[in-house]
Formats: C-alpha cells, sequence, structure tokens
C-alpha cells in the first residue's frame, strides 16, 4: 500500500497499513503486515521490518532486518547491515516465538555499519554504537559503545560528536555532567 505522500519503490512489498506520511521505502524492501512505521522514515535497499515499530524520522540504511519485538524510538539511525536478534537460543527445529525478547532503541540513537544488537537490551537515547560493536547489555543514554562485546569508550552529545573530557561539546556547546554511569546535559 502507498498513500500519496509517501514513496515506496515497484519492487518493495509493503503489507502494513501503519507507514507514516513523507516515509521513503526503497528497493527490495518487505515490510510486513504487523509493522508500524512511523512519519518521515527511510528504509533502504534490501531491508526486512516485522512485528516492530519504527518512530518519526527514523532512517535505516541498506540490508537491515529489524525482527518482532524491535522498538525505534524517534530519529534513530540505522547504520548498513546492523543486525538485530530477537531469541536467545535459537534453533531451526525448535519454535521459539513465545520467547522472543524485546529490544528497544531510544530517541535520536545511531547503531553503527554491521553492529549486532542481541535481544533484550535497550540502547538509551543518543547513544552511539560503534561500527561492529555487539551489544549483549544496555547501553545507557549518550554512551559510545565500541568493541566485542561492547564496552563504553566515551560519550556522545546529542549532535553526534564524540565529547572531551570536560563534557563541553566542541561542536555545538552543548554542557554535560556525569552523574554515575549516566550523562545530563547541565541546565
Amino acid at each position: 500500500m502507498q498513500g500519496p505522500d509517501q514513496l515506496v519503490h515497484p519492487t518493495a512489498i509493503v503489507e502494513s497499513k501503519h507507514v507514516g506520511a513523507q516515509t521513503r521505502i526503497w528497493q527490495w524492501v518487505h515490510v510486513m503486515p504487523e509493522a508500524r512505521i512511523g512519519e518521515r522514515c527511510s528504509i533502504g535497499q534490501g531491508c526486512f521490518v516485522g512485528a516492530a515499530t519504527l518512530g518519526n524520522g527514523c532512517r535505516i540504511q541498506n540490508h537491515v532486518s529489524i525482527f518482532d519485538g524491535v522498538t525505534l524510538e524517534e530519529d534513530v539511525f540505522i547504520g548498513p547491515s546492523c543486525v538485530f536478534t530477537n531469541v536467545k537460543h535459537p534453533r531451526a527445529h525448535v519454535s521459539r516465538k513465545s520467547a522472543y525478547l524485546p529490544t528497544r532503541v531510544g530517541r535520536g540513537a545511531t547503531l553503527g555499519a554491521n553492529a549486532t544488537i542481541l535481544c533484550g537490551v535497550t540502547i538509551g537515547a543518543y547513544a552511539m554504537i560503534g561500527a561492529g560493536a555487539v551489544v549483549t547489555k544496555d547501553v545507557p543514554p549518550h554512551a559510545l559503545m565500541v568493541g566485542t562485546p561492547a564496552r563504553r569508550a566515551g560519550w556522545a552529545c546529542r549532535c553526534g560528536e564524540t565529547l572531551p573530557a570536560e563534557l563541553t561539546c566542541d561542536h555545538c556547546a552543548s554542557d554535560y555532567e556525569q552523574d554515575g554511569e549516566t550523562l545530563v546535559l547541565r541546565t
């Protein structure tokens, strides 16, 4: 289905009736009936969207599968070939749909190319997951995560820049303070 203010490539299969205005769905994408996609999203070539929820303004790059139980809040960026899982102990011969664990990605977060996100985790708002990282546990807001398994290597500003040690962004001048294992914007 395509609304008058959407762009859906002719090779895409969009079975959901819940696709927001100004959303662009590119070549060879499959959107399942249970998917809920917000306004102003872009879903790149070769993607799959199952029973997942995508908030307004999400940008999904090429070859990403967003499986059942994944929720992306507004303005999330997912890099090419990022991987989500939805069950911890998969077997081809054992149905595990009742064991799917929800995964949530907070507003404004970025997941780098080829990152792997294990099911059941929450990635905080404005977190930055490096390319190829494997996220196995919850990520605090603004955390910069790298490696396998992913570990915090610093903090990221709302604008996406890595914050220096004094926690004032060199790009936008936002000023933060660390409170334990979280980062908060100073008022």
